[in-house]
Formats: C-alpha cells, structure tokens, sequence
C-alpha cells in the first residue's frame, strides 16, 4: 500500500473563512521547482503566513497557536485557480488529513484524492456552523466518518452526509494509489480472463 488508509478522524479544526482560495494562494507558483512532495508543508500559505521579511503574520489563523487540529476547514470554492498537485502535496504535509468546504474545484478535488486527502463538501449552512462554533470555542470537534460518508459537529449534534467516489473512496480506505488498486484486483481480473478465453 502507498499511503496511509483512512477510515475515521475526530479532530478540533483550523478555520480559514476566506472563500475563493486559490492554488497560488495555498502554494506560491515559485515553489514549485521541487518534483518530490516532501518540505512542502512549510510553504502552505506563504505570503499569507510570513511578511516580505519573513516574520510571520500574527493575524494569520496558521500562526495563532490557539487553532490546532488536523481538519482544515476553509471558505466556499476551495482550490480554484491552476491545476497544480501541489497544493494538496502542501496541505497533507503541513498535517491536516481533511478540508472542509462547501465547493471545491473540480482539479483540486481529484488532486486531493490522489495524494490521500479527504475532501469534504457540505452545505452552506452545515459550513456556517463550523465557523459560528469555532468562534465560540476553539476547541470545537468535528468526526468525519468516511466509511458512513458522515461528517458530524459535536458542540451542535449536527450531522451531514458526503458525496465521494466509490472507487476513491475504496483507495482511501485501503491506502491505495492507481496501481495499487489495479494488482489487488489481479486474482479477480485473472479469473475473469479465464472465462473469457473458453
């Protein structure tokens, strides 16, 4: 297996309100250079999180200590802008393992899947109670169950349904990348050439 599997997480979140988040935001286009995935982490969110000097923002949500968690949860249409992948590179390797949204571009979604990060798009207003919540409380939980395709606001009891591809959702469960996926269902593929060729 490539990558780790996930099943379920329960964590408090980070909250980036701002809607319209594009790739060159979540990773400048001048840190693209580097062809592993690795170190990408401390790029995430450059020029929002560090000044032309180099100190960093203390307005900035990622550099107030305060907001821990492995689940991001971010404005509508998340991801929009280049295709690059490596705003998911840079995303998993700073440690979030979900990001929460309303509306994803459709790149960025697949992008994220591929490299073993979970997506989650719920509604407007399921998104609005995240945010008025961690207001309230920093310590706010979220559970995103990906096997019941649930994601669940504890401070609240509320509880909506996803949408993920089966086959994604296969790979996510089994840590599987393309390939991967491919060879688990060589017996299968195998019988099943054997009925063909009578």
């Amino acid at each position: 297996m490539s990558k780790k599997t996930f099943h379920h997480l329960i964590s408090t979140v980070v909250p980036l309100a701002a809607e319209n988040i594009d790739t060159d935001q979540i990773i400048p286009a001048r840190f693209l250079k580097a062809t592993t995935r690795e170190g990408f982490g401390e790029k995430l969110f450059r020029d929002w999180r560090y000044d032309n000097e180099g100190n960093p923002r203390t307005d900035f949500i990622l550099n107030n200590r305060a907001y821990t968690g492995t689940i991001l949860v971010a404005g509508k249409n998340f991801g929009c802008g280049s295709s690059r992948e490596h705003a998911a590179w840079a995303i998993l390797d700073y440690g979030f393992e979900v990001v929460v949204s309303s509306f994803y571009a459709d790149i960025f979604k697949g992008n994220a899947l591929n490299n073993g990060l979970l997506p989650v798009q719920v509604s407007d207003a399921f998104l609005a109670s995240i945010f008025e919540e961690v207001a309230k409380n920093r310590e706010t939980k979220l559970e995103v169950d990906l096997e019941k395709q649930t994601i669940s606001l504890f401070s609240t009891g509320q509880s909506e349904s996803f949408e993920i591809n089966a086959y994604k959702k296969a790979c996510l469960l089994n840590g599987y990348d393309d390939i991967d996926y491919v060879l688990d269902q060589v017996a299968e593929i195998e019988a099943f050439e054997k009925i063909k060729s009578y």
